[in-house]
């Protein structure tokens, strides 16, 4: 597994894992090392990257 995200809040992290859920993406969450930067990083597998990174773009122009 690779870091994919690391979102700001809860909110963000929310919309983040419904993109990955709705694209059929597995992920884990795992705690932020450095305190005050957000709740958790999200990492998905490499090869699923690619795909990952192209769904949140997607989302991200709408």
């Amino acid at each position: 597994m690779v870091l994919f995200y690391d979102p700001k809040d809860s909110r963000d992290l929310s919309r983040v894992e419904a993109i990955l859920r709705k694209g059929a993406i597995e992920y884990t969450l795992r705690p932020e090392p450095v305190r005050g930067i957000g709740p958790q990083q999200i990492h998905v597998a490499e090869e699923d990257l690619p795909r990952a990174e192209e769904l949140l773009g997607q989302a991200t122009r709408h």
